[in-house]
């Protein structure tokens, strides 16, 4: 099997670079400049001894692309290049990077800490699915580093949050709640979709494991769905006997300890050779294809989406129909001087905001949009718009949607690309028709 690791020559390249660069050079044989689809399940031995060799692990290779594939491996290693990771698995989506992950580390008996303000997938994953395993999980503020600290067990694997929770958009303090899982010593691991490399890079402030729907703003244009883990590599798994699955003789390659053999890569090696080969929740080489063709122009994107988001923020702020907005760079959002000292570039181009008349006119506001779409994505080219509490969050309970910021007139808007003008006229002429539904029901027409 390939273990796709960042190339160490990429370090010294700025993000714009690396995004264009990573992880590949022009084809060897055709002279390529764009990477070459593998649109192959397998791949043919030399001889019985290289295919042991290969299966072994004691040989780098392709075997079968269900492990590796040598299109998602351009998309990996560029991926750990820009979130300064030592090595990246990508996945068929975000959900299975995230399981994966819960499955080379967490086993029966084991707890987890995580947020209690981030997407429903999620918190319904931990909550529902993995107790069915035996996997007990306390769910704390994000934002609140002592309440983290305290939820701690000494059976505890892992803090799983969102740097920008998802759709209340409260702020984890990356670097404090760092200190506080070092303390303890379990990895912090999170969920950067939110955020991606552009604006933070969360490794270097203490993260342990990035979780990444490249589905979002990494791909970009709605076309792909994709998941990746990074291994940040620093993290001492060996510290104590707390994760066997990376300390104690593997079930297959010999019975190899893969915290000996790999050193800082051993959790990417665990996932591979478990969660991609009894799992298999694998990404094809088409979609890999894909996603690199949006990465290329993320730091493109991603400074319009900020300057978008900035004048749709005053428009919003400044409209008579809308009764609130949240986010974290304007100066009521509680963790506003978090964001602003982790993210200066930016800070996310999801708005949450309510319509006055509830969850009513949210509905004939959404259903009056023109240009931006009413469906279950964010982070795309185009202007997308949600009410989360009767569609992605719609399977959470009262208290639990209470507990996840989430109110009845909340709306959700990603901010896209389109001309900021445009954009504004379509938001007026769809909060009049909102008006117009609020004032007839309160005439009873």
């Amino acid at each position: 099997m390939v273990i796709v690791a960042m190339e160490p020559n990429m370090a010294k390249y700025k993000f714009d670079t690396l995004s264009l660069h990573a992880g590949q050079s022009p084809d060897a044989r055709f002279g390529s400049r764009a990477v070459p689809i593998h649109q192959t399940t397998s791949y043919v031995f030399e001889s019985t001894e290289h295919a042991a060799a290969l299966y072994n692990m004691e040989l780098g290779g392709n075997v079968y692309s269900r492990l590796t594939n040598p299109t998602v491996a351009v998309l990996e290693q560029r991926l750990a290049a820009l979130d300064c990771g030592v090595a990246a698995v990508a996945t068929a989506s975000g959900m299975s990077a995230l399981f994966v992950t819960v499955l080379a580390l967490c086993s029966a008996g084991d707890h987890v800490v995580a947020s209690s303000r981030m997407y429903g997938a999620n918190i319904n994953l931990f909550e529902h699915t993995l107790k069915r395993f035996g996997i007990e999980t306390t769910f704390v503020a994000p934002n609140d580093p002592s309440a983290i600290a305290n939820a701690i067990r000494p059976n505890s694997k892992m803090f799983f949050g969102e740097i920008i929770g998802n759709p209340g958009m409260d702020i984890m303090d990356v670097p404090a709640v760092a200190k506080i899982t070092k303390a303890a010593g379990i990895p912090l691991v999170i969920d950067a979709t939110f955020n991606t490399p552009w604006m933070i890079k969360p490794i270097e402030l203490g993260a342990n494991v990035l979780i990444h729907s490249l589905t979002k703003w990494i791909g970009g244009h709605g076309i792909a769905l994709g998941g990746a883990v990074i291994d940040g590599g620093n993290f001492d798994w060996g510290q104590n006997d707390k994760f066997p699955t990376l300390t104690s003789p593997h079930f297959g390659y010999q019975g190899a300890i893969l915290w000996e053999e790999f050193g800082p890569t051993a959790l990417s090696v665990r996932i591979r050779s478990e969660g991609m080969m009894n799992v298999g929740p694998c990404m094809s080489p088409q979609n890999a294809f894909y996603i690199l063709q949006g990465l290329e122009t993320l730091g493109l994107r991603m400074e319009k989406h900020m300057s978008n988001t900035t004048a749709m923020l005053d428009f919003l702020v400044n409209h008579e129909q809308i009764s609130w907005v949240k986010h974290p760079s304007l100066p009521d959002h509680p963790d506003h001087e978090t964001a602003m000292r982790l993210m200066p570039k930016g800070q996310g181009s999801v708005i949450a905001c309510g319509i006055k008349g509830g969850r009513d006119a949210g509905r004939a506001f959404i259903e009056n949009v023109k240009l931006a779409s009413h469906l279950a994505n964010v982070g795309d080219a185009k202007t997308l718009v949600i009410h989360p509490g009767s569609t992605t969050h719609s399977h959470l309970s009262e208290d639990a949607m209470l507990s996840s910021g989430l109110t009845d007139d909340l709306i959700r808007i990603s901010v896209g690309l389109e001309d900021i003008e445009d954009l504004k006229n379509d938001f007026k002429q769809a909060l009049r028709a909102a008006v117009k539904l609020v004032a007839s029901q309160g005439a009873g027409l």
